[in-house]
C-alpha cells in the first residue's frame, strides 16, 4: 500500500515521496493554514460583501452601521427620493414627519394637500391658523355659527357646551327656558348646580321641601349637621325617643368620652347592665 503522507507532499511540494511521514505531515500542515490564511486576506467577509453603497442624497448613520437621507429628502426603499411640497405649504428641512406643513390658514387633508380653512360668517381664524371658532354669542351647528337666542331671565354662558346660556339667580334651567325657584320660607339659595336648589336655615330642617324648626328637647343642644335630629343630649344624659333622660351609672363604672353612654373601669367588665370584676 502507498504512503499517503509521501504522496500527499509529493504531489503539493516535489519533495521525494521517502521523506518521513513526520515530516511530510507538518510541511503538509503548514501548507493548509498558510493557504487559508491567503484566502482571509484576499477575499472580502461576507458581511462586508453585504453592505450596500450609500445612494445620491444621503450620509453615513453620525451613529450606528447604515445610511440616512440628507434633509429635504426621505426614503424609499434604498433611495432618497426629494420630499415633495404641495402648494400653499412650506418645507420643514427636518429629517422626520412628511417634511412640510401647511402655511397659516390651510389646513393638511390626507397628508398630500393643504386646503384653504373657510371661515364661515360670525367666526375667526384660530391663533393655530388650523381651525375656526364662533364669535361669543354664537354656537357651532355643522359648518356654521347660529346665534344663541336668549330666553328671559338668562345670560350668556362661556361654554362649547349646552345651550350656551346659564339662567339668572333664582332661576333654573327647564326644558329652553328659566324657572324662578321657589323658595320655602325660612330656607335660602344654595347656588348649586345640582340636587336641591335651596338649604334650610340655621335651626330648620328639610322635609317635604318646607323647612320644620328643630324641637331641642330638655337636657339637649341644637347641632348644626346635615344629618340626625339637629340636637345632641347634653353630657350624663342619652337620647331617648324625642327627648333626653339622665344615665343611671352603675358602681365602678363612668362615662365615656361621648358623655352620652357609659363604660366599665379597668379590670371590670359589662354583664346585664354591671360592672363585674374579672375573675
Amino acid at each position: 500500500m502507498p504512503d499517503l503522507a509521501a504522496v500527499s507532499l509529493t504531489s503539493i511540494t516535489g519533495l521525494p515521496s521517502k521523506v518521513p511521514n513526520r515530516f511530510a505531515i507538518a510541511s503538509a500542515k503548514f501548507l493548509g493554514l498558510a493557504f487559508i490564511a491567503l484566502i482571509a486576506l484576499g477575499l472580502p467577509s461576507f458581511g462586508q460583501a453585504q453592505v450596500s453603497p450609500i445612494p445620491a442624497n444621503a450620509q453615513p448613520k453620525s451613529y450606528g452601521d447604515g445610511w440616512e437621507c440628507l434633509r429635504s429628502f426621505r426614503r424609499v426603499g434604498d433611495e432618497c427620493v426629494a420630499v415633495i411640497v404641495p402648494e400653499n405649504a412650506f418645507a420643514t428641512n427636518r429629517t422626520y414627519g412628511v417634511g412640510w406643513e401647511c402655511l397659516h390658514g390651510f389646513q393638511e387633508v390626507k397628508g398630500a394637500a393643504c386646503l384653504e380653512v373657510l371661515v364661515p360668517d360670525d367666526a375667526y381664524l384660530d391663533p393655530s391658523g388650523k381651525s375656526w371658532s364662533c364669535f361669543r354669542g354664537y354656537m357651532k351647528v355643522d359648518d356654521l355659527c347660529q346665534e344663541i337666542v336668549l330666553p328671559p331671565n338668562a345670560y350668556l354662558a362661556d361654554s362649547r357646551y349646552g345651550p350656551g346660556w346659564e339662567c339668572d339667580r333664582s332661576y333654573e334651567i327647564v326644558g329652553d327656558i328659566c324657572v324662578e325657584i321657589a323658595v320655602p320660607e325660612n330656607a335660602f339659595l344654595n347656588g348649586s348646580g345640582y340636587g336641591q336648589p335651596w338649604s334650610c336655615e340655621r335651626g330648620f330642617f328639610e322635609t317635604d321641601d318646607r323647612c320644620e324648626a328643630v324641637a331641642v328637647p330638655e337636657n339637649a343642644f341644637f347641632v348644626d349637621a346635615s344629618y340626625g335630629p339637629g340636637w345632641k343630649c347634653d353630657r350624663g344624659f342619652a337620647a331617648s325617643g324625642d327627648g333626653c333622660t339622665a344615665i343611671d351609672l352603675p358602681d365602678n363604672a363612668h362615662l365615656d368620652r361621648s358623655g352620652n353612654r357609659w363604660e366599665c373601669h379597668r379590670n371590670y367588665q359589662r354583664s346585664r347592665g354591671r360592672c363585674i370584676l374579672n375573675e
